[in-house]
């Protein structure tokens, strides 16, 4: 069946397909983390039981969220050793302890306060089981820190000695090789699209029982915090992306190059082309519409700034132009519309409509899964730009991968399609289905009969509460807050 088909195809589609998988749930989760943690954080500070229902509510789905992740970055780790072990051996030696240092501050965090987390909150105090939330809140963002760090020294590698037998060494300081050049920007630009697509997630799941009955209190409150996330982060991205693109221009000029379609230089001022179909073999983008000297304008800051293109890189140094392009503008097509719903939303709440506008409702409903599309096509965007180096400029895609045959990368590649789709889907499933249920007062957790956490949090029902709820609708001056 792979008989003819290119076993570095095959390896390269394997590690391509399990990596967007996996990325999803990081994604997911780091954010996520960070939400319960400022859900409880409000609990605690306000006694309201609504915080502590939707706590428990995306608790469930964080745990189900985690597992996952942590599952697909085991099976992808693996392909460094049968797919990748040329890569592996040349590397190993710098990115080896990086990847250690994630398991042993990171993960190891992460997996000490989790079951804490989970299953703490009739078992410790109050305080101790928001200091664990907060310090899996923090593991996740730490793992996002050392992964980071491994892709962008792949991306601009710095502060290595290479070995005699073509091995990346580390040099005299680690600093220069964890803080490479591009890692800050990096950094920055990923946790925030973590951030966002959580908001989108939580604001869609909010919307979706807005839609329903919109005096939903836990509704309200989910597309609230979504909505403030939304249009105060958003701008934010915006221009960190912006910056982190500059960056790139300095130190990786191809990516950029394909990502604008330039396959020409422009010695005064070079277009934006905003839509087109990039033809490599005519070096040139066909039926484009594009804005004259405006992109000299944003990546110079002068229109009249002159721009290389890809005539002056080798041909067989070019990334795939027009994969790098498409997914370039699906990321930002994708950031300008959650710029929009945020700034819809800031109306909307200027008006006193937040929760009575149904076609707001509808679009955030829709921008639901728009993260998790904006950051696979943001890390398409990276990964294809390097192309054809794993290392940049010094190590081929084509040099790093292991002497396997066609037919069993193939075999294993369609073993992985057919299990994550398996498992995965179902777990996917799963959570859509939590999603569709909402929260309610009195989640899981919550003993019938005793003190319960209204009375611990200092809050004693009314005469016109039920005894359990703290109440059954906020006001919406209260909401718009």
């Amino acid at each position: 069946m792979f008989e003819h088909v290119d076993a570095l195809l095959l390896a390269r589609i394997q590690f391509a397909f399990t990596v967007s998988f996996h990325f999803f749930f990081p994604a997911f989760s780091i954010g996520l983390a960070s939400y319960l943690m400022v859900l409880e954080g409000l609990w605690l500070k306000t006694g309201r039981q609504l915080y502590l229902d939707l706590f428990k509510y995306w608790i469930k789905i964080f745990a189900i969220v985690f597992a996952m992740g942590v599952v697909s970055g085991i099976v992808m780790s693996y392909q460094f050793g049968t797919n990748w072990s040329v890569f592996s051996d040349f590397a190993g030696p710098v990115i080896g302890p990086l990847m250690a240092y994630e398991v042993l501050t990171a993960f190891f965090l992460e997996a000490g306060f989790l079951g804490v987390m989970l299953f703490g909150m009739n078992k410790v105090g109050r305080k101790l089981h928001f200091a664990a939330t907060c310090m899996v809140a923090l593991g996740t963002f730490i793992s996002a820190f050392w992964i980071l760090s491994v892709n962008s020294w792949m991306q601009t590698p710095t502060g290595f000695e290479m070995g005699a037998n073509g091995q990346f060494l580390p040099g005299e300081s680690w600093w220069t090789i964890i803080f490479n050049p591009s890692f800050p920007y990096r950094l920055v630009h990923t946790v925030m699209a973590a951030y966002l697509t959580t908001a989108f997630a939580v604001g869609g799941v909010g919307a979706w029982h807005l839609l329903k009955d919109r005096t939903n209190g836990h509704a309200r409150t989910m597309f609230s915090m979504a909505m403030w996330m939304a249009a105060i982060v958003t701008p934010l991205q915006i221009f960190a992306g912006d910056l982190h693109g500059l960056n790139t221009l300095e130190h990786q000029p191809q990516k950029v190059m394909a990502m604008e379609g330039h396959f020409q230089s422009h010695p005064d001022g070079a277009p934006l082309i905003l839509f087109g179909i990039p033809d490599s073999e005519a070096k040139t983008v066909r039926y484009a519409i594009e804005i004259p000297k405006a992109s000299s304008l944003i990546l110079k800051h002068d229109p009249d700034a002159p721009l290389a293109g890809l005539d002056t890189i080798p041909d067989e140094d070019e990334p795939p132009v027009g994969i790098v392009f498409w997914s370039f503008r699906i990321m930002v097509g994708i950031g300008f519309a959650m710029l929009g719903i945020g700034m819809w939303s800031l109306w909307a709440r200027w008006r006193g409509s937040l929760y009575d506008t149904p076609w707001l409702h509808r679009a955030a409903l829709v921008m639901a899964p728009s993260g998790f599309i904006a950051v696979l096509a943001g890390w398409i965007t990276t990964e294809v730009g390097r192309q054809p180096f794993v290392i940049y400029n010094l190590l081929r895609t084509a040099d790093a991968a292991s002497p396997l045959d066609a037919p069993a990368v193939g075999a294993s590649l369609v073993a992985f399609v057919l299990v994550y789709f398996a498992v995965f889907g179902v777990g996917i499933c799963y959570i859509l289905r939590l999603m569709a249920k909402g929260p309610h007062t009195g989640e899981l957790g919550v003993k019938r009969g005793d003190t319960g956490p209204i009375r611990t949090a200092g809050i004693t029902p009314g005469p016109t509460q039920n005894p359990g709820r703290e109440e059954v609708l906020p006001t919406d001056k209260e909401d718009a807050r």
